[in-house]
Formats: C-alpha cells, sequence, structure tokens
C-alpha cells in the first residue's frame, strides 16, 4: 500500500441501464436512476438520479431528460459523463477530503459489449476523474457476488436480467465458456405494458408509469398461488383525450410480458446448446441462477424451470449482485485481476 493511498477513491460501479450503483468501502453509497436533467439553453445539469427521474416524462420546453444508456450500452457520451461525475459528487458530499481523491474505478459492462462500446465506458469513466479504470463482464461480476468461486472446475450458468440487455453465460475456471447476451430486458418489459395499454385498453400511459404497473403486478405467469391485487392504473383515453383510470390484473400483464419472456427462454435454451457436456452435467447439478431486477418478476424462476427442466434459483438481492461483485473484485484486486481488462 503506498504512502498516499488514503488519498485514492476505489469505486466499484454497475453502470446499468435502468440504476447507477456505486460501491465505496463496502457499502452502497449510490443507488439511483441512470438519468440526469439539462437546461436546454445552457446545457447545464439542474438534476441526477432520483431528482432527475421525478422530472421524467414532464419536462417543459427549457429542461430535457436524458438516459445516457441504452440497451446496456452508452448511447450519449457526454451525459454519461455528467451523470458519473454527478453521482461521485453525490457520495462525496456525505465525506470530507482534505484534497481531491484520486479515482480508481471498476466497472461492469455487458458480456455482448463491441470495442467501441467498451472504449466508450472507459472514456466517460477517464473524463469524470478516474486516473486507473478496469472492466469486468457482468454475469463474472454476478457470479461473484452470489459467492460462486469461478476459479473453480465447475460449470455454473448466470442469467442477469437488467434494464437494457439479459446476459446468460455459463462460466467455469475463471472465464466465460459460452453466452448469449440479447437486448431484451426491464425496458422491454415496460414497452410491453405501454403497448398492451394502448391496444387493450385505448389508454395512453409514460414509461414510469409502466414500470410501476411491472413492480406491483408484474408477472410471468398467469396463474400464480400469491397473486397481487388488480392495480389502478391512470392515463389518458385515446378515444376521448380525458384522463382516466382503470384497474389492470397481473395475469393481463403476464399476457403482455409473454413474447419478450419467451425470447428470454430462447436465449437460454441456445447457451445451454453451446454448453460443452461436461459442464451440462454441472449445470444439472447446480441448476441456474437469476440475478438483476428482472429476476424479481413474479413467476419467472418457475417459468425458465419448466421451460428448462433444470432448477432455477434467485440469488439474495438480486438488483445488487452485480455491483456487489464488482465490490469484491475491486476489494481482492490481485486475485480477480485475471478477470477485468484495462
Amino acid at each position: 500500500m503506498g504512502l498516499f493511498s488514503f488519498l485514492t477513491q476505489e469505486l466499484a460501479i454497475d453502470l446499468g441501464t435502468a440504476n447507477t450503483l456505486i460501491i465505496f468501502k463496502d457499502k452502497v453509497v449510490v443507488d439511483e436512476p441512470s438519468i440526469i436533467a439539462i437546461e436546454r439553453n445552457t446545457g447545464n445539469v439542474i438534476a441526477v438520479g432520483k431528482d432527475a427521474m421525478q422530472m421524467f416524462g414532464k419536462e417543459n420546453e427549457g429542461i430535457k431528460t436524458i438516459r445516457p444508456l441504452k440497451d446496456g450500452v452508452i448511447a450519449d457520451f457526454q451525459a454519461a459523463e455528467h451523470m458519473i461525475r454527478g453521482m461521485i459528487k453525490m457520495m462525496n458530499q456525505r465525506q470530507r477530503w482534505l484534497a481531491p481523491p484520486q479515482l480508481k474505478m471498476v466497472i461492469c459492462i455487458p458480456s455482448g459489449i463491441t470495442e467501441v462500446e467498451k472504449r466508450a465506458v472507459k472514456d466517460s469513466a477517464e473524463r469524470s476523474g478516474a486516473k486507473e479504470v478496469y472492466l469486468i463482464h457482468e454475469p463474472m461480476a454476478a457470479a461473484v457476488g452470489i459467492g460462486i468461486d469461478v476459479t473453480q472446475p465447475q460449470g455454473n450458468m448466470i442469467v442477469d436480467i437488467g434494464g437494457g440487455t439479459t446476459e446468460i453465460a455459463i462460466i467455469a475456471l475463471g472465464g466465460i465458456v459460452c453466452d448469449e447476451s440479447i437486448r431484451v430486458a426491464g425496458d422491454e418489459f415496460n414497452l410491453d405494458i405501454l403497448e398492451y395499454m394502448r391496444r387493450e385498453h385505448n389508454l395512453l400511459i409514460g414509461e414510469r408509469t409502466a414500470e410501476k404497473i411491472k413492480i406491483h403486478i408484474g408477472s410471468a405467469l398467469q396463474e400464480l398461488e400469491t397473486p397481487p391485487e388488480d392495480y389502478a392504473v391512470y392515463g389518458r383515453d385515446l378515444m376521448t383525450g380525458i384522463p382516466k383510470q382503470i384497474m389492470v390484473s397481473y395475469s393481463e400483464i403476464a399476457r403482455a410480458l409473454d413474447k419478450s419472456i419467451m425470447k428470454v427462454e430462447e436465449a437460454i435454451l441456445r447457451a445451454l446448446e453451446q454448453s460443452p457436456p461436461e459442464l451440462s452435467a454441472d449445470i444439472l447439478t447446480n441448476g441456474i441462477w437469476l440475478t438483476g431486477g428482472g429476476a424479481l418478476l413474479r413467476g419467472l424462476d418457475k417459468r425458465i424451470a419448466m421451460k428448462t427442466k433444470l432448477r432455477v434459483n434467485i440469488a439474495e438481492d438480486p438488483l445488487r449482485a452485480v455491483v456487489r461483485g464488482t465490490g469484491t473484485a475491486l476489494k481482492n484486486i490481485g486475485r480477480f485481476k485475471f478477470l477485468m481488462t484495462a
């Protein structure tokens, strides 16, 4: 440890399409929506995270909200830089530093990312003040976060359903043996709900409302043992243009999400088909691990289990499995350096 190591801030970042999480000193210090609000005329950032999310869908002529990440990768380079800076600033308000600390970051990225998209993540981090940046693939980080010893000659299958992408990987001996990355995840589920409400109920709703519907009554199965109560949805009637309220059941949302969940199932089956036979035996024993926000969708584990005939495990606190693993890799960087790219 260097003489001035106390002036280095080591951050593990899960830069997600929907949410960004930051771990510092083994604690999640930032858990905010991945969104910023700016003034259109000046380009000044006026809100980051939850404050900006409050403005989403309610902007006036002077304010614009931007989600810098789309499908798991950076779509707006400048906005991503502003967002990372804003979230680090948010974290530093709770701590006092004698001098501005040097930043060392480990950021998780989708396994299907291109070299150009990788460069965009690295450049955004460096321009927001990072002196050292390491990247780690999300399925690997998720496996470490769950507590799997990724260095063992044991096959494990991770399905990480985030906001922009679903990452499916079979891992063994500290590497990804085969993987599938599809751009069908939480955001796509929201659009399915939005489209269903328009088609079946002539009701126009926004993305935030669709997200709330998914959280409150989202389901992968049309029949649940403990069903949630019907949910009141507010929107604009497309026939009259007048605001109205309707009640929606979980089985309707299961119908709305059916096609997207089928795409996730097909991707899981494709990954299983690519798996070497010795690893297939391990997966039969260990089952499939679900992580990410999508793992919280009611009945999804049962539906995947019925499709694959395999045991499906939901990780403890699946929303934070990836960032926990990224934090563990950062803390034990000597041991997990082989998982990272600089």
